[in-house]
């Protein structure tokens, strides 16, 4: 026993409402939602954060500041509803704002002709020494590591204006100065900064939006009757919830008992509400609409489906596509290329000295690389946030990049294209006997049955209202089936198939069958549109195989495989050029979704095939793996999109700036236009239909 400290309640570890484990120590809950340890101490455990770069995520660091290799603002790696202000966020908005007052007057002095250079240079100063310091600082730190950025190129162009127009100054105050270019150059690279940072920002909105899911509190179903509110996070595993109309679920768990009508499509995409009855399901997340329910909670905090919705998100978001090796190529060689270009240009234009020295800075500031290094992030991370949003979880942006080339689709049958659950699909009748009387005499006689296919027969006679007897003299036949009396009658279920006899005479059969999914026809059809050959590989026996596929319209069936031999397969289509992918929701389908060139599982299924694939579908319908196509051309159409803008933006930029039409300023302005113009194109994913 413990007293809690906050409020003086004993608190029993056998009725406590919860625990929570931090630091190795175990915190008890009373029913009032305070805290206590048995020591009745309390202790803070203070949170760490990583920070990494949306270009380059293998760089990694313990707190904010820049990417050694690129220069761009480090961000936090996990995103949480409780995150702190952006700090280079409000950094850039600080130096924007002191530098875009000062360099208005600047402006005016260059569009009035008025030669003011002490003035010029208190104006600039501040601006490009104080604005552009953070630039000047990734400038250097590029050149000591020898790893050359877009802020190399900003650290040249504005750094040789300012500097040249102070030796000019004091060497003789009739050479031309370039105060204001430096000035203007600055700020609009500050204006760029701060765009770039807020975009980046609604990149990360996916996430928060799943994080915003989760309910603050939780009502507690005490031992004795009575009912609490309790923190989400003190919610321990086997603790009873009530749920009650409009209210969020909490954790993940089991309904125990009552009737709602649960809203889940905040995690599987499905606009629907799903009924939720004793013995249900339900996810952390969704959303009661009608009815009140308790359920027994079953994965709490980082074990539930929600949170590893979030990581798989956060980390897929951090992956690198393979077409991002393009342009890591070109990047290498890029800015050592414009350094060069920037240098013949120079030369080209003397002994003009102004007119050399604005086209050389012309030529750094236009070729920045933001544009391209943003190019395939931005889409990615945009792609598999609006993904989860959908219920289609990517594990990797290579798996998604894959999944736009897969020509072969491999499918398991049950639990794939058949609900994986056998159920009555029609009753005939013999001998005057109606489909009610044979359904309740054979269902009653079931219910002391083990066999799989008596479960179905039961429910569906309880689908129906149909009431049931208590039956007599059971005997279980193995291989044949089973006997007994049902009121007063002599009653025997046996196979082939599900056939009933009465008193000795022929009844009639149940027929009993997994059910194709009703949205399977329309998902194959759609696959076939996209020129996906679909192939059913079951263990099921040929007959069986072959009869849903003559339904469903597959052309190819392997039948009677065993785990080994579906690995096999996929193997082996390998071999004949295909791109293959592969769809399942059991153990025995892990290795094979370990083998295909892109394993997809269906959410309903096994932690194994989850953890074995490169694509989850939450909600297990076929049709997810249509949306999850869709997805991926819509995601390498943007890549190709912002890829072929920042190629052709440097393309046509570098030349003009190098035969000098393009002066320092516009210069400056198309370079923040490109890089705000890429991740607004990468945002667009979020409204794609899938």
């Amino acid at each position: 026993m413990a007293v809690d400290p906050i409020c003086g309640m004993t608190v029993d570890p056998a009725r406590a409402a919860g625990t929570s484990v931090r630091g190795g120590e175990t915190f008890y809950f009373c029913g009032k939602g305070c805290q206590a340890k048995f020591d009745g101490e309390q202790k803070e455990v203070a949170s760490t954060g990583e920070w990494t770069c949306p270009m380059h995520p293998e760089v990694v660091r313990d707190r904010p500041g820049a990417c050694p290799i690129c220069g761009m603002a480090l961000e936090p790696r996990t995103v949480s509803l409780e995150d702190k202000p952006n700090e280079e966020l409000i950094d850039m908005r600080r130096r924007l704002v002191v530098s875009a007052i000062l360099t208005a007057p600047l402006l005016v002095i260059a569009m009035t002709m008025t030669h003011l250079p002490w003035a010029e240079l208190a104006l600039a100063t501040p601006v490009v020494l104080w604005g552009g310091w953070p630039f000047f600082v990734r400038g250097w730190t590029s050149i000591v590591t020898r790893r050359l950025n877009m802020f190399t190129l900003i650290a040249l162009g504005t750094g040789v204006a300012y500097g040249y127009s102070v030796v000019a100054l004091f060497a003789s105050p009739h050479l031309p100065l370039y105060f204001e270019p430096a000035a203007v150059i600055t700020t609009l690279v500050l204006l760029g900064q701060v765009l770039e940072l807020r975009a980046r920002e609604r990149t990360t909105g996916a996430i928060r939006a799943l994080l915003e899911l989760t309910p603050k509190t939780a009502r507690v179903v005490m031992p004795d009757g009575s009912e609490h509110d309790l923190p989400v996070e003190h919610i321990a595993k086997g603790t009873l919830l009530r749920i009650r109309p409009g209210e969020r679920v909490p954790v993940d768990g089991v309904v125990v008992e009552g009737y709602a009508s649960v809203d889940e499509s905040m995690i599987t995409g499905e606009p629907l509400p799903v009924e939720k009855t004793a013995g249900s399901k339900v996810t952390a997340g969704t959303v009661n609409r009608n009815g009140a329910i308790v359920m027994r909670a079953e994965r709490v905090g980082a074990d539930t489906l929600l949170a590893h919705i979030v990581r798989m998100v956060a980390d897929a978001q951090r992956s690198r596509a393979p077409i991002q090796r393009l342009a890591d190529v070109v990047s290498a060689w890029f800015v050592p290329a414009v350094i060069v270009v920037a240098i013949l240009t120079f030369i080209a234009w003397m002994p003009s000295l102004t007119a050399a020295l604005l086209n050389a800075v012309a030529v750094l500031i236009i070729a920045c690389p933001c544009a391209l290094g943003l190019a395939t992030p931005m889409s990615v991370m945009v792609a598999t946030g609006h993904g989860a949003a959908a219920g289609i979880l990517i594990r990797n942006a290579e798996a998604l990049e894959k999944l736009a080339k897969v020509d072969t689709l491999v499918v398991d049958k049950t639990g794939t294209l058949t609900e994986g659950k056998p159920a009555i699909v029609a009753i005939e009748t013999e001998n005057g006997f109606d489909e009610r009387e044979l359904l309740m005499l054979a269902a009653s006689l079931e219910r002391a049955s083990e066999h799989p296919l008596a479960d179905a027969i039961v429910k569906g006679a309880q689908e129906r209202g149909i009431e049931l007897v208590q039956p007599g003299d059971v005997k279980t036949i193995p291989g044949e089936g089973v006997r007994g009396i049902v009121n007063g009658h002599r009653v025997a279920v046996g196979r082939p198939g599900v056939t009933v006899t009465v008193d000795g005479r022929l009844a009639g059969r149940v027929i009993v069958a997994d059910r194709i999914r009703e949205s399977t026809p329309q998902a194959l059809e759609e696959l076939r549109r996209k020129r996906i050959d679909v192939i059913m590989v079951t263990g099921d026996a040929r007959a069986t195989a072959e009869e849903v596929a003559r339904q469903l319209g597959i052309g190819r069936v392997e039948a009677e495989v065993l785990p080994a031999q579906k690995e096999e397969i996929v193997r082996r289509l390998q071999d004949e050029g295909r791109v293959v992918a592969m769809a399942g929701d059991g153990v025995n389908d892990a290795p094979a979704l370990a083998r295909a060139d892109c394993g997809i599982a269906m959410g309903t299924g096994t932690d194994i095939a989850i953890e074995s694939a490169d694509v989850t579908l939450v909600k297990g319908d076929l049709r997810g793996i249509v949306r999850a196509r869709s997805l991926s051309e819509a995601m390498m159409r943007n890549i190709r999109q912002n890829l072929f803008f920042a190629f052709f933006y440097n393309a046509i930029g570098i030349p003009v700036a190098a035969i000098g039409l393009l002066s320092p300023m516009i210069a400056s302005a198309a370079m923040t236009f490109s890089s705000v113009t890429v991740i607004a194109n990468a945002l667009r994913l979020r409204r794609a239909r899938l």
